[in-house]
């Protein structure tokens, strides 16, 4: 692929990081092996996986509470195995999800002003996977439904008011790495242990198609984009060059493209803006995030420009277009969590006029979703629901999510406590032993 690029309106796109009085300081950001985002973000909080012993936890923070936060800062802390992703609700700011090594996803009520104590009871908890949950994704148009994927080779669709999981999609050889949602929500893309890129039609329960996305024997991620209903997989080649691949989910037998990047480590994260068609790849483990513009014809991506830091990211996020500064001709802005720190780094088109920029600010994916979860799962598909940004937007705030409380007896799981319940039922079969004796004497007795 060729690193001229052509015309295009976004081709002087920058990337400027916030000062570190913009910043989110003093985090005990996740040192966690599993390949996640390790942050989630929406118009009103940002959540950041914690760094924790003996369970799992992760911070919610106000978006507006830049800086130092304190010592003390209160936690969602109710996992008993450690947080490996979470995600936001797009149509509930106040709303987060949770997975992790104990086996189950929780569903948290979070109020917009952040957490004034630690919180340990969910909402709601999504208990159904048989080992660790390593994915979490809110459906993109109807209201109200995640999906869930597990090291039980497992794809999961739940309703979080009712707690139920609705539709599971067996047939993965191996462990999921990475499971997302179309633009429209009919279809999920996966990323394997085993090397393959696979589409899911959940409704159905089936998988429709699937190929070796990369050779090499590193993890590997998937993306839709967006309007163009391309796929976008990042990963290694069998000499480890990070690479990308671009297909065609109608025909997986060969890729449309694909490129290697450089020789660097960590995996490329990729985000997505389906309103300037901007692709963003921001590599694990250092400080570069490279961002393409993708086209509906060859060479189907045309390289922009480089954002380059010395500071490496361990996780990142992309902020929803809803927040973004349009009187500045910001387009994106992405959350770069670091050692320590969030730090926010925002991509603006160079432009002089004070006039609403119309041509960079299409109407852009709301905060309405398009269907309930009872439309989605009787097999309606819509657009999502759209919101002109001229102006600017407010985002409403956030709702409490009322859900159909279930009672979940999850049993022991920190070793603490599976030591605790060993040791009572212990003295229980002791007991009964002597219960046993006890009665087999009584009957010797009887039929003496």
């Amino acid at each position: 692929m060729s690193r001229v690029v052509r015309s295009s309106k976004y081709r002087h796109v920058f990337g400027t990081a916030a000062k570190k009085e913009e910043c989110w300081d003093n985090l005990k950001t996740s040192k966690s092996a599993w390949d996640s985002n390790k942050c989630a973000a929406n118009s009103h909080l940002i959540g950041v996986i914690w760094e924790s012993q003996g369970g799992g936890s992760f911070a919610v923070i106000p978006r507006k509470s830049v800086g130092k936060v304190p010592a003390s800062l209160p936690l969602v802390a109710g996992h008993k195995g450690l947080v490996l992703d979470i995600d936001s609700n797009p149509f509930n700011a106040g709303v987060f999800g949770s997975v992790s090594e104990d086996g189950n996803g929780r569903i948290w009520n979070i109020p917009v002003e952040g957490l004034t104590q630690t919180l340990v009871e969910p909402t709601q908890i999504l208990l159904g996977h048989r080992r660790k949950v390593g994915t979490i994704r809110f459906h993109p148009t109807a209201e109200n439904l995640v999906a869930t994927s597990s090291a039980d080779f497992t794809v999961k669709v739940w309703d979080i008011t009712t707690g139920q999981a609705n539709l599971t999609v067996t047939g993965h050889a191996d462990m999921i790495q990475s499971a997302e949602w179309d633009r429209l929500g009919a279809r999920l893309a996966t990323c394997s242990k085993d090397k393959k890129l696979r589409i899911v039609d959940p409704r159905s329960g089936e998988i429709t198609a699937e190929a070796e996305a990369h050779a090499g024997i590193k993890g590997s991620r998937c993306l839709w984009l967006g309007r163009q209903d391309y796929v976008i997989t990042t990963g290694f080649s069998k000499t480890s060059d990070r690479q990308f691949a671009i297909w065609d989910p109608r025909n997986l037998a060969t890729k449309l493209t694909s490129q290697n990047v450089d020789t660097a480590a960590g995996i490329l994260m990729p985000f997505y803006d389906d309103d300037t068609n901007m692709l963003f790849l921001a590599g694990k483990g250092d400080g570069n995030v490279r961002y393409y513009e993708i086209v509906d014809d060859k060479p189907y991506i045309h390289y922009l420009s480089e954002y380059k830091s010395a500071t490496p990211q361990l996780g990142m996020a992309m902020l929803p277009k809803l927040a973004v500064n349009v009187s500045a001709c910001e387009i994106n802005v992405l959350l770069k969590v670091c050692t320590g720190y969030v730090e926010p780094i925002s991509f603006t088109v160079p432009r002089k006029s004070d006039i609403f920029q119309d041509d960079i600010y299409p109407p852009t994916k709301s905060d309405k979703p398009a269907l309930t979860a009872a439309q989605w799962l009787a097999g309606q598909t819509a657009e999502p629901s759209t919101v002109s940004l001229e102006g600017g937007y407010v985002a409403p705030p956030p709702k409490e999510l009322v859900v159909e409380k279930q009672v979940v007896d999850e049993g022991p799981k920190t070793e603490t406590e599976l030591r605790s319940e060993y040791e009572k039922l212990k003295k229980r079969v002791a007991y009964l032993e002597a219960e046993i004796v006890k009665k087999d004497q009584q009957i010797a007795n009887l039929q003496g």
